[in-house]
């Protein structure tokens, strides 16, 4: 059976054209024949708690569970958008939380498996941020606060963002060449699957003197998606609609 990874979704109320591409993909043949559905990280725009985002997208929660009922294994690893996403969600889904980095048995070769904002060091504003929202204490503190005041600040936080990135070149938010070189040698791989850049391509390099594989994951937009598809003969993206 294959194995599927997807990425970026960044589902939101106001794009409900993805949230049905990825109900209609969870509900499809091909998850259920997965033998592991893998989604490495920003399956929503954003997470500010269990408590606050469950209610809100329940209709996913719910398909997620439903494939995992029928015995897909389904893997999350958290992303920039929703690294809030806790326990609760874990379970309600049937799924399982992997750390980010992880190295997976794909097919016989060890792979690494990545959301991949922390290859993109050359963005040292984005980097000292995510070290503050990451930091434990910070997150306990936002989830003690008030519902309004949650969902304030994340508005302001994606306003933000989005100013940010449009006054950054796109080299400097892509990944950083010598940080994937570094990492993938540190975990002793030379396969990477991640996300992030929305900048889908497989990239073939040499590493330690053997060929290497980068392999950048579609992000969803304008109702369309993406799922990688890896088995016996490689990894092949398959468009969803």
């Amino acid at each position: 059976m294959p194995i599927h990874f997807i990425s970026d979704l960044h589902l939101q109320p106001d794009r409900p054209g993805l949230t049905d591409v990825l109900l209609h993909f969870l509900g499809s043949e091909q998850a259920r024949g997965s033998e592991g559905l893998y989604v490495l990280g920003d399956l929503f725009e954003y997470w500010i708690g269990d408590d606050l985002s469950i209610p809100d997208n329940r209709e996913v929660i719910d398909a997620f569970r439903e494939l995992s009922d029928k015995g897909t294994p389904v893997y999350f690893m958290h992303g920039n958008r929703d690294f809030l996403l806790g326990e609760e969600f874990v379970s309600e889904t049937g799924g399982r939380l992997l750390p980010d980095p992880s190295v997976i048995d794909l097919r016989g070769e060890r792979t690494l498996l990545m959301h991949g904002d922390t290859l993109c060091t050359d963005d040292t504003a984005y980097q000292a941020f995510r070290r503050q929202v990451r930091d434990p204490e910070n997150q306990k503190a936002f989830l003690a606060l008030p519902p309004e005041h949650r969902r304030q600040i994340a508005t302001g936080l994606r306003s933000t963002s989005q100013s940010a990135q449009s006054e950054k070149s796109m080299d400097i938010m892509d990944v950083n060449k010598k940080a994937v070189n570094e990492c993938m040698q540190k975990h002793g791989v030379q396969r990477l699957i991640h996300g992030h850049t929305h900048r889908p391509a497989t990239h073939r390099f040499q590493l330690n003197g053997e060929e290497a594989t980068r392999i950048v994951l579609t992000d969803w937009k304008n109702d369309r998606g993406g799922v990688l598809e890896c088995d016996d003969h490689g990894c092949v993206e398959h468009p969803l609609y």
